[in-house]
C-alpha cells in the first residue's frame, strides 16, 4: 500500500496557516470578552439582519425624538419663566399703582409713572427675548424680536389718547387702539401670526405652544402698564386728582390681571406636563430596545473566556510541535 505524506515545505505552510487562524481566533474571542458583543454579526444572525436593522432604526429615531424634547424642554422652560417674570412685575406694579394713588388726597407718594415705564421696558423686552437663537412670543418669526421698543409704544400710545380728558375715556381709547388691528399690532408687534410649529416628540405624538406677544391677556397687561407710564404726561392735561384715579383703575387693572397670567402660565405647564410624559416613555422605550440589540448581539462571558482558553492551549500547543519540529535532524534520527 502506498502512502502520501506532505514535504517539509508543505507542512511548514500548514502549519504557518494553523498558527495564523489561531491568533485571528484569539484576537477576536478577546475583542468579545472585552466587549460584551459578538464580532461575527452575519453569523449570529444566520444572514437575517432585518430586526438588528429595525432595532437600531427605532435607537436612531428615538435618538433624533430625544434631542426634540430636550429642545421642548428648554424652550417651554424658558416661556414659563418669562411669564413668571412678567407676573412678578405687573402684580407688584399694581400694589405699588393703588397704594400711590392715595384715594381722592391724590398721588401720596414717588414717582408712579416713571415706575411703570421701567417696568413697560423690562416686560417688553422679557417679551422680546430669545432662546438659542429663536424668539419666543413672535410666532414663526424666530429671527427677530416680538415687539418694537417701549419708546415707539409710548409715543403711539399717546397718539390715541391724546384729547381725552377724564381717566375713563383715557382707559377706553388705549383699550380701543390695542384690541384694534391697525392699532397695536400693526404698530408694535412684529411677530408673526402665524403659531409655531408643534414639537414633534413621537412618531405619534406632538405638543404645541402658542403663545404670541399680542395676547389678549399680554396686551391687557401693556395696556395697563403704559396708561400709568403715561398718566403723569403734560401732554394729557390730567390733574393731580384725575391721575390719582387713573392710578388706581389700571393698579386694580394689573391686580385682576394675575388670574389672566396664571391661565396663560397654566397652558405652558400642561405643555411641559406632557413633554416630560413623552419624553420619559421614549427613554423607556430606547432602554428596551437597547436591551432587545444588546441581547441579540451579547456574547456569553462564560462561554467566550471557555473557548478562549482553549484557543490559547491550541496556539501555545502549535509554538511546541513547531519548535520540536524545528530541531529535528537526520544525526539525531540515525
Amino acid at each position: 500500500m502506498s502512502s502520501v505524506s506532505l514535504g517539509d515545505l508543505s507542512h511548514s505552510f500548514l502549519l504557518q496557516r494553523r498558527s495564523v487562524s489561531l491568533r485571528q481566533d484569539l484576537a477576536r474571542l478577546t475583542d468579545e470578552l472585552s466587549s460584551g458583543r459578538v464580532a461575527d454579526v452575519r453569523d449570529v444572525l444566520s444572514g437575517n439582519h432585518n430586526y438588528l436593522s429595525g432595532l437600531e432604526r427605532s435607537i436612531a429615531v428615538l435618538e433624533g425624538f430625544s434631542v426634540a424634547t430636550t429642545e421642548a424642554t428648554f424652550f417651554t422652560g424658558a416661556v414659563q419663566t418669562s411669564l413668571d417674570r412678567i407676573q412678578e412685575f405687573s402684580g407688584q406694579l399694581g400694589i405699588d399703582l393703588i397704594m400711590a394713588s392715595g384715594g381722592p388726597v391724590g398721588v401720596i407718594s414717588g414717582s408712579p409713572s416713571e415706575n411703570a415705564e421701567k417696568q413697560l421696558e423690562s416686560i417688553m423686552n422679557t417679551l422680546n427675548g430669545a432662546i438659542a437663537g429663536r424668539s419666543m412670543f413672535a410666532g414663526t418669526a424666530t429671527d427677530g424680536p416680538a415687539l418694537e421698543s417701549t419708546e415707539t409704544l409710548l409715543t403711539e400710545l399717546m397718539t390715541a389718547v391724546s384729547g381725552q380728558t377724564t381717566p375713563e375715556d383715557i382707559i377706553a381709547a388705549a383699550e380701543t387702539w390695542f384690541s384694534d388691528p391697525a392699532g397695536f399690532d400693526a404698530l408694535i408687534y412684529t411677530g408673526s401670526d402665524t403659531a409655531l410649529a408643534p414639537f414633534s416628540l413621537s412618531e405619534t405624538e406632538s405638543v404645541s405652544l402658542d403663545i404670541r406677544a399680542n395676547d389678549p391677556t399680554l396686551k391687557e397687561v401693556l395696556k395697563n402698564i403704559a396708561v400709568a407710564a403715561l398718566a403723569s404726561d403734560p401732554t394729557l392735561g390730567l390733574s393731580v386728582k384725575q391721575q390719582s384715579e387713573l392710578f388706581g383703575i389700571v393698579g386694580l387693572g394689573l391686580q385682576s390681571d394675575q388670574d389672566l397670567i396664571t391661565d396663560l402660565r397654566s397652558r405652558v405647564g400642561l405643555a411641559e406636563a406632557r413633554i416630560d410624559q413623552i419624553a420619559v416613555r421614549n427613554q423607556a422605550e430606547e432602554t428596551s430596545t437597547e436591551f432587545a440589540r444588546n441581547s441579540l448581539l451579547e456574547a456569553d462571558p462564560f462561554e467566550t473566556a471557555t473557548r478562549l482558553e482553549s484557543v490559547q492551549f491550541q496556539l501555545q500547543s502549535l509554538y511546541s510541535v513547531t519548535v520540536r519540529n524545528s530541531q529535528l535532524s537526520l544525526v539525531n534520527f540515525l
